[in-house]
């Protein structure tokens, strides 16, 4: 029975830091794979007018927050004009203004955003606003037009598309035909279905596409639809996919309106470039969150290292009690790899081995000496300084810069390592202690082959609760009791008599 609290404390455990990286990854859009890029999209409004001297203003209306989209940064760029964004108001607007102006202006306005399909905005129901009034015999046209399309609808997304066919039907029948004559596609279908208690509105978008310029916005329909806008092509009826269509504006007021200027337009240019998903990822955070991302540049770099260190445990957990490999130190071997991470493999190896060597020959000497376990342990360390000294001074003036690498190694653990290695020697003999100092470099080289993966140092830094899946894993080994793989041999004659 005492068992299965265990258990329950593992499976939270485990089940806690998944879901805490879980959750990282949906708010703030973390890659769980390092290298990962993201297409940002740059748009820019160029407005050109022609001043007619003193002060004058211009204000373009800005895309509202919709579903599919995140608005990364937002500028103003005019020269002399002052720039300010208007949050008043039913739609943001971006505003210029200069006192004393006159002749031909261009002023810029960019946008950089990324695609986000999972997003969603919460949207309320738009009040329903007074029916588009026809008069004469145009409003028996359109009576004539929703008596014939109402009956063939459900519901205002079929009137919508049954609307949209009959404007595009040719020849189109005599009451169109006169419609047609007075309202542009787009207007006439939004009038109609006002007309027939349906919310509707037109909008302009921008479709995006990569490369282009000198674009203009084109008239779309809204309708609203289970609790959501539903966007439609005048022409081409239902738009499903709209993860390429940016919707600018929804109403009032105008696009572009110029006071103290005439001759005003505006074109859009945008162009398409992949950027890491890291990096957007990082812009997300808040500064108050409890995050290493938030952490000093230095202290990072030193965290990168630090937060693979768990791992490397679990290496030396599983590669001692299930695979039965003896180690010289329960956990130097995780210390020697998170050493190789700052060095070369091969180059950390080798002067590992030259030092440990040479210190061991320095330590069968001082044996005869006769030194208390302080004192020794720490002649050893001093001994190790001056080995790592000299290796690293050699190495430089033949030229092989790898050889400094070795100053990476903790000074401490190399003398500690000599101390164990010789008193094992003595207890144990020599086979005994090259065996486990072979085993000792065999996990520690597992663990640095595991603690070097980019996707575990990503996954490790950027999501530091999935240590506590770690830490599970390392309960759950440490309840094992079981025969470890190296000593199945010993079972071996047992098998070959059984019948």
């Amino acid at each position: 029975m005492q068992r299965w609290p265990f258990i329950l404390a593992v499976a939270l455990l485990f089940l806690t830091g998944l879901g805490i990286a879980t959750y990282r990854y949906l708010d703030t859009g973390m890659p769980l794979l390092p290298g990962q890029e993201r297409a940002v999209w740059q748009i820019e409004a160029r407005i050109a007018f022609t001043a007619n001297g003193g002060a004058a203003e211009a204000l373009l209306t800005l895309p509202p927050d919709q579903n599919g989209f995140e608005f990364l940064s937002e500028t103003g760029a005019s020269p002399g004009f002052g720039f300010a964004i208007d949050r008043a108001g039913p739609q943001r607007r971006a505003h210029w203004s200069k006192r004393d102006v006159e002749g031909s202006q261009t002023l810029f306005y960019k946008l950089d955003l990324v695609q986000d399909t999972g997003r969603r905005v919460t949207e309320e129901k738009p009040r329903r606003r007074s029916a588009d009034s026809f008069d004469g015999a145009y409003d028996t046209a359109a009576k004539e037009v929703l008596n014939a399309l109402t009956p063939k609808s459900a519901n205002a997304r079929s009137l919508a598309e049954q609307l949209i066919q009959e404007i595009n039907t040719e020849p189109p029948d005599q009451n169109m035909s006169l419609l047609l004559q007075r309202y542009s596609p787009v207007r006439l279908i939004g009038a109609l279905l006002s007309r027939a208690d349906v919310t509707a509105r037109t909008v302009k978008a921008l479709r995006l596409r990569d490369g282009r310029r000198r674009q203009r916005l084109r008239d779309y329909l809204q309708v609203w639809h289970d609790d959501g806008w539903l966007l439609f092509d005048p022409r081409r009826g239902l738009i499903e996919d709209t993860a390429h269509i940016l919707v600018w504006q929804t109403g009032n007021p105008a696009v572009l309106e110029v006071i103290g200027g005439t001759r005003s337009r505006v074109t859009f240019s945008m162009v398409s470039q992949d950027q890491p998903a890291l990096g957007l990822a990082r812009e997300r955070y808040n500064p108050f969150d409890l995050s290493l991302q938030n952490l000093p540049i230095a202290e990072q770099g030193m965290f990168k290292l630090i937060m693979t260190l768990p791992v490397g445990a679990l290496v030396v957990v599983f590669m001692r009690l299930l695979v039965g490999v003896r180690t010289s130190g329960t956990f130097m071997p995780v210390l020697i790899a998170l050493a190789f991470l700052q060095t070369e493999l091969l180059a950390g190896l080798i002067g590992l081995v030259l030092v440990v060597g040479a210190g061991l020959l320095l330590r069968f000497y001082l044996s005869a000496l006769n030194l208390l376990l302080v004192a020794r342990i720490a002649t050893i360390v001093v001994l190790v300084i001056a080995l790592v000294t000299v290796l690293a001074v050699v190495s430089y003036r033949l030229g092989l810069i790898s050889g400094l690498a070795i100053t990476f190694f903790p000074m401490v653990i190399l003398a500690w390592t000599v101390e164990r290695m010789s008193i094992l020697w003595e207890e144990e003999g020599p086979l005994e202690a090259l065996i486990q100092g072979a085993g000792s470099l065999l996990v520690a080289v597992l663990a640095y082959l595991v603690m070097s993966l980019a996707t575990v140092r990503h996954l490790a830094f950027n999501f530091p609760e999935l240590h506590l899946c770690v830490l599970a894993a390392i309960l759950l080994l440490g309840r094992y009791t079981g025969y470890r793989l190296l000593e199945l041999h010993r079972f071996t004659p047992f098998l070959k008599r059984s019948p």
